[in-house]
């Protein structure tokens, strides 16, 4: 390369470095793999090495982690939270050796330890007791996730010992609890986690620490970074953490010399897949700690350590067939069916393909010869196609226009990647139907929770919603041990949801797009089911908070066999499909719009919002200019902030109880 040249391309892995390293410290995204970042950088740094007159351009690869996430406190680290050398054969780990043994006269022993896929931070304690945790942010300045922290089990609160130490360590998700977490998020129709690294920092840096404590979060210790304790050596430093009741990293493999660490970085490999966590190299670390502090550190990494980077196994195997498969919620998605192949120490034989786009723009056809790796030692992922392998036999995936399972309308929506089943009675989507029929905001029928919904469905009790309603007394008393009272009970509350107001019956109906409050406008423009049955596209779209994607969804819900089965069956079931006419007169709140925030002392949120509706009022759940009053209690948050903002009147409980007089 000439000189413009060589510019010209530092200015590019410039640009790309910056970005990916946002995605991934600030983000807790990825859009490409750690290998493929780390050879991005790596021929950045060489062609700053051997052309130092571009030495200005500086990359996010030169920094330690991220920024401070706006809403966390920022902690200062005492002792800096340092990143490590890459290294990624072992010739350079030869190298690295050759370095220390210039500097240290005495022999030097490693410690090999596995490098753990998750989020760095500081623990810090005071006299045994746990009184702050940062993450590692720039290594100088982290974000204050204390609380965050404290929902992890495996971090002990108070320790063995009244010692004050502060200690580092990675947070991380299991292999199994990671696949576990995005099965339950298809099942919501949430973006399942690209890998379980994104998952555990962008987990550890949410605001809301509630939300934290729904993620299967662990953490493994690795260092002491300050402490009353004096040390000789690292090894001796993580037997003593053990001792005071953390939870270190296991892997901890003592090594004579380089020889020795080469083989143990060669078993560690091999044997990878074993482990129950996720790792992206091993970490090679000088035992003895004066030694550390002869070689001394760096800006941005320590002297005495660096990372091994083992390269992602990829295998050519061959696309036998795509099938499609429906989950609860009717996301209709594509399987790949492969000829067996093992990767990464397991055999695999099929793989998630996503949704329609990622088929077209891998230009996927039954018959290719694809490449496969496993996406951060879990999820097995095709990344490439061998289109000069074609033979010209290869088929075009055929995109499903109804359910396969049910034959049901499949739909795409405007701006959506996943295809739909919208089927009522689709018996892949019963027990979700059910769960959200009998939901509290739904038909709520006490006593029918997700466990005994699918012991039902699993004794072929029930076979879809309006089976609830034909259940006898003996069927229910089999699902428990002296079951008699409980049998009882529900079957009370299914009859008592009979006679529920028509809007929790469309609710529960889970129509997409259509919650609480659309169903509530539903239930009063229509009147009755018939009428919301037989009207149209263009009259849905003209009711209130209907706009025009949720009215052709309400639409085709009820334009399907399916649906009219159903409402036919709760017609002869005796559940209530109509709404009373209104005897309220009082419109006191008419054309204003409310927003709760915090936490109320006398009304649940849910009885406040009754209340504003019933004076003719509305609810939104986030603040703008066309909101009227934001009714805040006890700690009240962004919104409270926002409404100030805008300057959006802010009203108390006791001034809301003022204005129902």
């Amino acid at each position: 390369m000439n000189e413009e040249q060589v510019k010209k391309r530092i200015e590019e892995l410039t640009e790309q470095v910056n970005y990916h390293a946002r995605k991934y410290y600030d983000e807790d995204t990825s859009e490409i793999s750690d290998f493929e970042y780390d050879m991005l950088t790596l021929e950045l740094s060489e062609l700053k090495e051997k052309y130092p007159e571009f030495s200005d351009y500086k990359s996010r690869s030169e920094e330690i982690g991220g920024t401070v996430k706006e809403g966390f406190e920022k902690v200062e680290h005492e002792i800096p939270l340092q990143s490590l050398q890459d290294i990624f054969n072992f010739e350079e780990l030869y190298a690295f050796d050759e370095r220390v043994k210039k500097e240290i006269e005495q022999p030097v022993k490693y410690v090999v330890e596995t490098k753990i896929d998750g989020l760095s931070v500081s623990l810090e304690y005071i006299n045994g007791e746990f009184t702050r945790g940062a993450t590692r942010g720039n290594g100088l300045v982290g974000e204050d996730i204390t609380n965050n922290l404290k929902t992890i089990k495996t971090i002990p609160q108070i320790l063995k010992e009244p010692i004050t130490i502060t200690v580092r360590g990675e947070v991380f998700i299991g292999k199994k609890e990671f696949e576990e977490m995005n099965e339950k998020r298809l099942e919501n129709e949430e973006t399942i986690f690209a890998n379980a690294r994104n998952a555990a920092a962008g987990s550890l840096r949410q605001l809301d620490s509630s939300i934290v404590a729904e993620r299967p979060l662990d953490i493994f210790i690795f260092n002491v970074q300050k402490s009353d304790k004096k040390f000789s050596s690292h090894y001796e430093s993580l037997i003593y953490l053990e001792k005071l009741g953390f939870n270190v990293n296991p892997v901890k493999i003592v090594c004579e010399d380089v020889l020795q660490v080469i083989k143990e970085i060669e078993k560690i490999g091999d044997k990878r897949e074993e482990l129950n966590f996720g790792i992206d190299g091993t970490v090679i670390k000088i035992d003895d700690l004066k030694q550390r502090e002869i070689l001394g550190t760096n800006y941005k990494t320590p002297k005495w350590a660096v990372a091994y980077k083992y390269p992602p196994e990829k295998k050519e195997t061959l696309l036998k067939d795509i099938i499609w498969q429906v989950g609860r919620t009717g996301a209709i998605t594509p399987m790949a069916i492969l000829e067996p192949v093992k990767v990464a120490g397991s055999t695999i034989s099929k793989t998630t393909l996503h949704n329609e786009d990622f088929i077209s723009e891998k230009d996927l056809k039954i018959g290719d010869t694809v490449v496969i790796q496993k996406a951060g030692d879990v999820i097995p992922e095709i990344v490439e196609v061998k289109k000069g392998k074609r033979t010209g036999a290869e088929k075009n995936c055929i995109i499903p226009k109804k359910c396969p399972v049910c034959g049901g309308i499949a739909i795409r929506e405007e701006g959506e990647s996943a295809i739909r089943c919208i089927g009522i009675e689709c018996p892949a989507k019963q027990y979700r139907n059910i769960l959200h029929f009998a939901s509290r905001e739904a038909m709520d029928i006490k006593g029918l929770g997700d466990s005994i919904i699918e012991e039902l469905l699993q004794r072929g009790l029930i076979n879809n919603i309006a089976d609830i309603y034909t259940l006898e007394l003996e069927e229910i008393g089999t699902l428990k041990k002296d079951g008699k009272k409980f049998a009882q009970n529900l079957k009370e509350a299914i009859e008592e949801s009979k006679n529920n107001e028509f809007y929790r019956l469309i609710n529960g109906l889970g129509i997409r797009h259509i919650g609480v409050k659309a169903a509530k406008q539903l239930a009063k423009k229509y009147k009755n089911i018939d009428n919301l049955m037989e009207t149209n596209v263009e009259d849905l779209s003209e009711v209130i908070d209907i706009g025009e994607i949720m009215a052709k969804s309400v639409y085709d819900f009820f334009n399907q066999e399916q649906t009219k089965d159903l409402i036919s069956r709760f017609k002869n079931l005796g559940i209530n499909m109509e709404s009373p006419e209104s005897e309220n007169t009082d419109l006191r709140f008419e054309g204003k719009t409310f927003v709760l925030t915090g936490t109320l002392e006398k009304f649940a949120r849910s009885e406040a919002e009754e209340i504003i509706e019933k004076f003719g009022g509305k609810t939104s759940s986030s603040v703008s200019k066309k909101t009227d009053y934001v009714l805040a209690g006890e700690d009240s948050g962004s919104k409270l902030t926002k409404a100030n903002e805008l300057g959006v009147t802010v009203i108390t409980e006791k001034e809301f109880e003022e204005m129902l007089g």
